[in-house]
């Protein structure tokens, strides 16, 4: 006799239904969503292990960040040392020259020297090189020495237009411009470049700020000789100097 036939009624089994080599079934909604949630947590784990730090911690190896930083080091030290010099200089020069454009260089000098000072404690410490914070802290404190610089060159520029200073030229005036703005855009040019490549906005603002400098040196230069030819163009020395001032407050707000 044969075996009866199973009942209609029976659940198949899968392993006999599912032809070979088909996909397995697709996963329930609530492991997939398990699954989601576990590689939402791994990401925003390695996000916390990553803040903190600067872009220029995965792109340079340690022994290139140590070198870089080293690098910025020798340049805030010559440019404490250049910048000082041009400073007592330039500040001289506003005082026996009545040059407001030379004041604001003279002042931005004094910015120059106190900012790479900052660049120089924001390397000091060689295990902080892309630190976030210490990066942060030095922003802050430039942002501020800024307006405040600004403010400064401000006022010193209004008050010669408005009392009509007209600006003395001579062969001192000459040369502290000329050096100025040929040490200062230099000095701008390698802090931007170890700046991009530190990934460090303090040390790109300290370029900002040299760049400035070099700007006002050449500016100097630029409205003594306009005034020399064209003693009615006398306005052109403070002009320059509220200009600078402003773009100073600009950069600092920012």
């Amino acid at each position: 006799m044969e075996p009866s036939a199973a009942p209609l009624d029976t659940t198949p089994d899968p392993a006999i239904v599912q032809p070979p080599g088909a996909n397995p079934p697709a996963a329930p909604r609530e492991q997939q969503q398990e699954q989601l949630r576990i590689g939402e947590s791994g990401q925003f784990s390695e996000g916390l292990e990553d803040r903190g730090l600067l872009e220029s911690s995965t792109r340079l190896k340690p022994h290139e960040a140590q070198s870089y930083r080293k690098k910025a080091l020798w340049v805030s030290w010559v440019s404490i040392i250049v910048t000082l010099a041009l400073a007592v200089a330039a500040f001289t020069v506003s005082v026996m020259r009545y040059s407001a454009s030379s004041f604001g260089f003279a002042f931005d000098a004094t910015l120059d020297v106190l900012s790479s000072a900052i660049v120089l404690w924001r390397y000091s410490n060689a295990a902080a090189v892309h630190s976030a914070h210490r990066e942060y802290m030095a922003c802050v404190i430039l942002g501020v020495i800024f307006l405040l610089s600004s403010i400064c060159i401000v006022i010193k520029a209004i008050h010669d237009l408005a009392k009509r200073v007209l600006p003395e030229v001579d062969d001192f005036l000459y040369s502290v411009s000329v050096l100025s703005g040929i040490l200062c855009t230099a000095l701008a040019v390698i802090k931007f470049m170890l700046g991009k490549v530190l990934t460090s906005r303090a040390l790109i603002t300290d370029g900002f700020n040299s760049l400035v400098g070099g700007i006002m040196g050449f500016s100097i230069l630029l409205s003594a000789e306009v005034f020399k030819h064209n003693s009615s163009v006398w306005f052109l020395d403070g002009s320059i100097g509220v200009l600078i001032g402003l773009t100073i407050s600009a950069y600092g707000i920012k």
